[in-house]
């Protein structure tokens, strides 16, 4: 659990400021659960430069309660949290030092978004909260007032988790949280869970992530596995300490996270991952007489393929569907074993490109076609899916026809603006896994919105 803190003050000396607002959001990484928001009275001038800049000024503190009178408060919804701020080193400071004032201790473990997003967003211009969230395209109201400043710290602290693919900020997170806890009841845990699509974790007390997997229902995956007696199920149920989750919306952004990540962190009950489950891939080569032809083989050849499938049956059945949506030669194929011409060519269903009759140019222009739709191969591309919520898409780029990586926007957002983009963007491996997943998924969702990068 998280605590998003942003605070404003008087101005002044080192560690003489005192509180003019507060805002705190309690966050579970998914959704606010709890907020407080304050003007506070701090019982001294404020410098005219903060007044300037926050347009707080005494007269509207003049009514406001005094820190002492909200410390309960503050203590409560922070209880259990990791504070989380712009610049935490500053936040933390003014509340321990208000603290301190009062004669108690004030202790958190703390995340600061700044130097979170210095290493998981290299390279951009600015990092102060506004520069930043506009460059990211993050929407922000009220800047320099604590409830606005925190609600983009939110948003800000949202993306980061996103692109945290090594999940180290959630594994501190869980082994903060689990020193304080008993032992979880497996049916709270699955209380917890959401039925929507998305990548979830399983942590043992020492908040090590034991088991990672996807589904499009995560509280039902989950009750397979509290529910499930073969060995491995049972293993889970006896080190099974919390899980935590992540929405993705689209089941493709869920099955390439699942990907990336348990290559990362190497779970103990994952399994050596993906490649044997893209087992068959579809081939084109070129014969002597200048016909492209296609064939369904294994998938671990050297040579890119057009597509991948589960089975070599599931291959078949697409390569007989293809055949016919792109008038294709079932000898050209692989379909149809003669020397002469192929069945389809006796019912008058195949332009002869089995005994040369069609030229190699012209049946070549079909199977082009067929090799468009299905392969990303040396193309620059969007690929655009549902988001997590109503008003986000997912976004996955490939770049000469390389999948670089992934990222949520809002549909406000000019996402054909380069530099947005890539921000926007968190950098994923493009290994044989990814292109089996990728691919698979064009070829079963035909409606999915694909956008030409550089089409003018």
């Amino acid at each position: 659990m998280y605590a998003i803190v942003d605070i404003e003050t008087t101005g002044g000396k080192f560690n003489e400021e005192g509180i003019t607002e507060i805002a705190i959001y309690r966050y579970n990484g998914h959704e606010i659960t709890d907020q407080f928001i304050s003007l506070i009275n701090p019982q001294r001038e404020i410098q005219p430069f903060v007044v300037n800049l926050t347009g707080i000024n005494s007269n509207m503190l003049r009514n406001a309660p005094k820190f002492y009178e909200v410390a309960k408060r503050i203590v409560e919804i922070t209880e259990d949290c990791i504070i989380v701020a712009h610049n935490s080193a500053f936040d933390y400071r003014i509340l321990k030092t208000e603290f301190k004032r009062l004669g108690f201790t004030y202790k958190r473990k703390t995340i600061c978004t700044v130097e979170l997003s210095k290493q998981l967003i290299p390279d951009m211009e600015s990092y102060s909260l506004g520069k930043l969230t506009k460059a990211l395209g993050i929407p922000m109201s009220d800047r320099h007032r604590a409830s606005g400043d925190a609600l983009a710290t939110v948003k800000l602290f949202k993306m980061l988790l996103n692109k945290d693919l090594d999940k180290t900020i959630i594994k501190d997170a869980v082994k903060i949280e689990q020193k304080s806890k008993m032992a979880p009841n497996l049916n709270n845990i699955v209380d917890e869970m959401p039925s929507d699509t998305g990548v979830y974790y399983i942590h043992n007390a020492d908040g090590e992530i034991i088991y990672i997997g996807k589904s499009k229902n995560i509280r039902k995956r989950i009750i397979q596995h509290f529910t499930g007696t073969n060995s491995k199920s049972k293993k889970i149920q006896k080190l099974v300490s919390t899980v935590t989750y992540e929405k993705t919306g689209s089941e493709l952004a869920a099955l390439l996270k699942e990907s990336a990540e348990i290559k990362k962190n190497k779970p103990i009950f994952n399994r050596a991952l993906r490649r044997s489950i893209f087992t068959h891939a579809l081939y084109a080569f070129t014969d002597s007489k200048g016909y492209i032809n296609l064939q369904i083989d294994k998938s671990d050849r050297d040579d890119a393929p057009i597509t991948t499938f589960t089975t070599r049956a599931s291959g078949k059945h697409f390569l007989f569907k293809a055949v016919e949506d792109y008038n294709l030669c079932q000898k050209l194929t692989g379909l149809y074993n003669t020397k002469t011409s192929c069945f389809k060519y006796e019912v008058k269903e195949c332009e002869g490109a089995c005994i040369n009759k069609e030229s190699a140019e012209d049946y070549n222009k079909r199977i082009e076609q067929l090799k468009d739709k299905y392969s990303y191969d040396n193309k620059n591309m969007l690929i655009i899916d549902k988001g997590r919520e109503i008003s986000e898409k997912v976004v996955f780029l490939i770049e000469n026809g390389i999948f670089k990586g992934m990222g949520y926007f809002n549909l406000n957002l000019q996402i054909n603006n380069s530099k947005i983009l890539k921000s926007v963007i968190t950098p994923m491996q493009n290994d044989r896994d990814s292109q089996h997943i990728i691919q698979s998924y064009l070829r079963r969702n035909k409606r999915l919105k694909v956008i030409d990068l550089y089409k003018n």
